[in-house]
């Protein structure tokens, strides 16, 4: 006998309990009538992932239970049909009474209009962007629950607990003939061929089938790119769904006797660079989309981290919602203001250009009597930056729109940029991208055109000039830094891989390189409290999971 399965790959808006109902509503009639009666949806399908503090609100959890309800309800006259919703239930645990309810992050199985079952998650991640334990408190019991004609039993567990052996080797003895597990599993690079690895690692060694349904969209800084996905019990792969959009994936459960085989449509994965691009479009789209901006504003100086903004921004919000403005100094070199307009140029937005000269000859003189007798410094760069941010704001606070910043995970880790003035703004799009990835990801979206604009966006020499911040005369970044394949490198075995000094020193690193841009990264601390939030694509951010303190003389 054959059992059709939806996973329901949704992209869901934390807090909007009534819209995210009536996606789950409308992918189970969907599926109900092309022949599923059973619907995944993923974790936290009802509220959205993640809703952080609002966990704590008893109002919220209160309004998440009806919400359940109302699901149930809506759905009661689809006969057989059975769909699990994710959310949280349980009262305040933020006391020590033994009389207060636990919270639970939980999923109900509906059915006909009743919660026929109920899980708790098991394992509480908390590491990286994940904080679990502080919302809530572990689940103990398995959940086993027969659907369709031919009965086939169906274990469920919540993300987490697919990474470890006990749930699922425990879902098994209870019955089940297969898995299925309901994510929320935020994307950084390689993370997808990682989850299927571990996933199939799983279902190795359980012996059952695994269906995996995982979220799509952008929260804040976080991007969930789906590619759900079915694995058979020898781990071969049954099916796959799109990756960055919805999708309702059918699955077709074939049961003869004892075993069960899994089938479905497999879309294939895209490369490296093509899924950091569209999960940077995503983050973009739905920060813009999803906080009802109505557009979006940025600096275009002419250099590659703006251009790539630019690019990013057009393909995520289409050329009619995105203004560059070009706000030329003393310094700007002409090449720059023509690689400027000729990008503009190529992908169709509005560009301005406002000069900020006669700003900066006000602010020097304003200050003349207070600086006299000093030389110019990195306070008349600053000033340049500053009055830029200024303007964009103005533009922001007139229009409405959006301000994109431009600053990279390089300029973050060390310091490179400018408080109030380069960091000023609502959204890093390139926040968590190094300057290396940042020419490597301009050289990719100029070969390929996944949009369909028609046009390679980036003109040639922006990608091959020296950068360079042009705030003072002939600078370039290398006259303050080293050089970025060095520096990234560093930043990378320091930030996300936690190496020490002498590990890096000890690879081949020269130590003067390693101690400054260690120290650059130590001392800039203050101003990454105060940047905008952006999108995270590696497995350590400068957000959610990079909490050291400001005021710190640890040196090692």
């Amino acid at each position: 006998m054959t059992l059709t399965l939806c996973v329901a790959q949704l992209n869901l808006v934390v807090g909007d309990l009534l819209g995210n109902s009536q996606k789950i509503i409308e992918a189970a009639q969907q599926a109900y009538w092309s022949g599923a009666r059973l619907v995944l949806t993923p974790e936290l399908s009802i509220c959205g992932y993640a809703a952080e503090d609002l966990f704590l609100r008893a109002a919220f959890i209160t309004a998440c239970d009806e919400a359940v309800l109302n699901v149930a309800q809506a759905l009661a006259h689809f006969k057989g049909l059975c769909v699990v919703v994710g959310h949280p239930t349980g009262g305040d645990s933020r006391t020590r009474s033994v009389a207060v309810q636990q919270r639970f992050n939980a999923a109900s199985v509906l059915c006909e209009g009743q919660a026929v079952a109920r899980y708790a998650k098991r394992e509480l991640p908390n590491y990286q962007v994940f904080d679990e334990h502080r919302y809530f408190t572990p689940g103990h019991d398995v959940c086993v629950f027969e659907v369709g004609e031919c009965r086939v039993k169906v274990g469920l567990l919540i993300c987490e607990d697919a990474w470890f052996e006990a749930p699922a080797r425990l879902t098994r003895d209870a019955g089940a003939q297969m898995i299925a597990v309901m994510n929320a599993s935020p994307f950084h690079m390689g993370k997808g061929t990682e989850r299927e690895h571990q996933m199939r690692e799983r279902v190795l060694d359980c012996g059952l089938p695994l269906v995996y349904a995982h979220l799509v969209g952008g929260q804040d800084e976080m991007v969930f790119e789906g590619y759900s996905f079915a694995l058979n019990a020898d781990g071969s792969l049954a099916g796959r769904a799109p990756g960055f959009m919805e999708n309702n994936l059918l699955v077709h459960v074939h049961q003869a006797l004892t075993a069960i085989e899994l089938r479905a449509t497999i879309a294939p994965y895209g490369d490296a660079d093509a899924d950091l691009w569209d999960a940077l479009v995503l983050g973009v789209r739905d920060y813009i989309g999803k906080n009802s901006f109505p557009s979006v504003v940025l600096g275009l100086s002419g250099g590659i981290d703006s251009a790539l903004v630019l690019a990013i921004a057009v393909d995520a919000l289409g050329k009619d919602r995105v203004r560059a403005v070009m706000m030329p100094s003393p310094y700007t070199q002409d090449i720059s203001w023509r690689d400027a307009r000729e990008m503009a140029s190529r992908l169709g937005v509005r560009y301005d250009e406002l000069s900020i000269v006669p700003e900066l000859e006000a602010f020097k003189a304003t200050l003349s009597s207070e600086f006299k007798g000093l030389a110019e410094d990195t306070t008349e760069e600053n000033l340049q930056a500053r009055i830029r941010g200024t303007l964009l704001m103005a533009l922001s606070n007139k229009f409405g729109s959006l301000v994109l910043t431009t600053g990279n995970k390089s300029e973050m880790a060390t310091g490179y940029c400018t408080l109030y003035g380069d960091m000023a703004g609502g959204f890093a799009v390139i926040k968590d991208l190094t300057k290396t990835t940042v020419f490597q990801l301009a050289h990719w979206r100029n070969v390929h055109d996944p949009y369909q604009t028609g046009t390679s966006p980036i003109p040639d020499r922006i990608i091959t000039r020296p950068p360079s911040a042009e705030l003072r005369l002939n600078q370039k970044d290398q006259d303050s830094l080293p050089p970025y394949d060095i520096l990234d490198a560093i930043v990378e075995r320091y930030m996300e891989n936690d190496e020490s000094i002498e590990d890096m020193v000890a690879a081949g690193f020269a130590r003067a390189d390693v101690e400054r841009v260690t120290w650059l990264m130590k001392t800039s601390e203050y101003k990454r409290r105060q940047s905008p939030v952006g999108i995270r694509v590696t497995h350590r951010s400068f957000g959610k999971d990079w909490r050291y303190p400001i005021t710190n003389k640890f040196r090692a």
